[in-house]
């Protein structure tokens, strides 16, 4: 028996999913929320092997939640947003299902997890790589503790490699996200993000001054006194950015 979450924030949707899934009764439903908070706990809760899970959701969407898991289950998408498609299949996700869908189309698409079951095949976490919404970049969304943080990226002051994760820079501290820094050079609007060493992103708008540093090198100084090492090539593009 495998278990099942569907997420989803509309009711009827939800709905047409438990419709849908009776006609697998190697299926079981272990739980069904609303919003991404409530599937991460569910999925925290009850490990299930498969969930149902929609893209545009209210406070986070269903990519962000993605994020927050340390094992994220198989994933089947459905969604009333085409444009995600693509994404979705490029993620590895088992299946994507465009609403309103039909039994025949979640039938094949439930048998393709079961198909992959049996190999052990599952490619969920691969999805987080370089996965992102389409205008997503005003927010990031990390995991703090047992809570969840959302940062507006105008709070960001600053980013920095740290071995798998990176750094996150703000006023209050910093927060670790799984993510690369090649994720974030491209994911973060590079009108006001440099990436000004192989180390460091930064914020422009947070640069006071740029003052030479060794041979051809230079250090950033920001509001807040922090140095962020520059090197000749990001020296190159800040100038870019700050029409220096």
């Amino acid at each position: 028996m495998s278990k099942v979450v569907i997420i989803d924030d509309e009711f009827l949707a939800r709905s047409m999913v438990k419709e849908y899934l009776q006609k697998f009764p190697q299926l079981e439903l272990a739980a069904e929320c609303g919003d991404g908070f409530e599937g991460i706990k569910a999925i925290q809760e009850h490990k299930p092997d498969l969930i149902f899970l929609d893209i545009q959701m209210p406070k986070i969407s269903g990519f962000e939640m993605l994020e927050l898991i340390e094992e994220p289950p198989a994933v089947i998408f459905a969604t009333a947003f085409d444009e995600y498609a693509i994404k979705a299949f490029e993620a590895h996700a088992v299946d994507y299902l465009l609403k309103p869908f039909d039994q025949e189309r979640f039938d094949k698409a439930v048998n393709k997890f079961l198909v992959q079951q049996k190999g052990n095949q599952t490619n969920t976490q691969e999805l987080l790589n370089d996965v992102q919404l389409p205008n997503s970049n005003s927010r990031i969304v990390v995991k703090n503790g047992s809570k969840i943080k959302i940062i507006p990226v105008h709070e960001v002051l600053y980013l920095e490699a740290a071995d798998d994760f990176v750094k996150i820079f703000t006023k209050d501290g910093y927060y670790l996200k799984n993510k690369t820094m090649s994720f974030f050079e491209n994911f973060l609007s590079q009108d006001l993000f440099v990436r000004c060493h192989r180390s460091y992103i930064v914020n422009v708008q947070e640069i006071t001054r740029i003052d030479p540093y060794e041979k051809d090198g230079h250090v950033a100084i920001l509001k807040n006194g922090t140095k962020i090492n520059v090197s000749r090539n990001g020296y190159g593009k800040l100038k870019a950015v700050l029409g220096l």
